[in-house]
């Protein structure tokens, strides 16, 4: 049998006998436990601003992406124009005749694709310089369109993020998705006009000098400068997304390790309560510091449920 551990009768003489003198003489398990428990919170907090700083820099990294696109395609774009400029100044404006391309090219590999139902809508979308509809504009929503508007009017990072505050994490993400799915739609309804335009630029590049051949090169820069203009704000909103989503999620990991830094604070308070409790029972000083033990773990306590509900 396992013998009986009692609490010696010269120590049990220097214990209050009261209910309260029996709470306070488990102060030292009880602080234990919430020192324990706060140390586990504060852990958790540093590691969800570890991974909100870690998951910030790979959408940054993908931000980055989006606006070297963007800014690719502007410069696509403005140099279709000025070669647009420069062959319009040397030949004239012209305007693409769609049924004399097709009369010349009926001869051609080409005379089936220009007669199939994508054919004739490519060929009409380069000769009017139409761009095909791709889902039209991205559905933000006011909160989203907000914060984007006060970063264009350079509005201070006080008020930025305040609103943003105010954007929930899955309206950006699904924002962010949409958007680059637009951008996927956007490229499969252009393949069939490029591909048009890749096959007959090849035909005509046998008489360059032709007519016809000049005015089919200023209706595709004139359609490639649309098109790369397009592109590229579309790329623009994506990559503000995408910098709206790093945004809040560095605003997040410094609410969570300042959340860590505060659970710390209350486990030193509570870390204080248990040696403190620890040498009232060693120097049998019960009354003073058994009590100011306990204050200090309730005030542990107060300070943790404080930063856990409200920072």
């Amino acid at each position: 049998m396992c013998a009986k551990i009692e609490i010696p009768e010269a120590l049990k003489s220097n214990l209050p006998q009261s209910s309260w003198g029996k709470v306070l003489a488990a102060t030292p398990i009880i602080m234990t436990v919430i020192a324990t428990a706060l140390a586990g919170l504060a852990s958790s907090e540093m590691t969800r601003a570890q991974y909100d700083r870690s998951l910030a820099a790979q959408l940054q990294s993908k931000a980055g992406d989006q606006w070297s696109y963007f800014q690719a395609k502007r410069l696509r774009a403005a140099l279709q124009r000025n070669t647009l400029d420069v062959l319009r100044g040397t030949t004239g404006a012209r305007t693409l005749d769609a049924a004399a391309l097709s009369a010349r090219l009926a001869s051609t590999p080409l005379r089936d694709l220009l007669a199939s139902a994508n054919g004739t809508a490519a060929l009409a979308s380069l000769a009017h310089g139409a761009l095909p509809a791709a889902g039209g504009e991205p559905h933000l929503g006011p909160s989203i369109a907000a914060v984007l508007t006060a970063i264009d009017a350079g509005q201070p990072d006080a008020e930025i993020n305040a609103l943003l505050a105010k954007v929930k994490e899955a309206d950006l993400t699904t924002a962010a998705a949409d958007s680059a799915q637009r951008v996927r739609a956007f490229d499969v309804a252009l393949k069939p006009v490029n591909a048009l335009i890749d096959a007959v630029e090849k035909e005509l590049a046998r008489n360059p000098a032709d007519e016809l051949a000049r005015d089919f090169t200023q209706a595709r820069l004139t359609y490639a400068a649309q098109r790369y203009d397009a592109e590229s704000r579309q790329n623009q909103v994506v990559a503000q997304l995408l910098e709206l989503q790093v945004r809040k999620g560095n605003l997040s990991a410094e609410r969570h390790h300042s959340r860590s830094q505060r659970f710390f604070y209350g486990m030193l308070a509570a870390q204080l309560a248990v040696i403190i409790s620890t040498f009232s029972i060693a120097a049998q000083k019960r009354n003073f510091l058994w009590a100011l033990a306990a204050t200090a773990g309730a005030a542990a306590v107060a300070f943790a449920a404080y930063v856990y509900l409200y920072v």
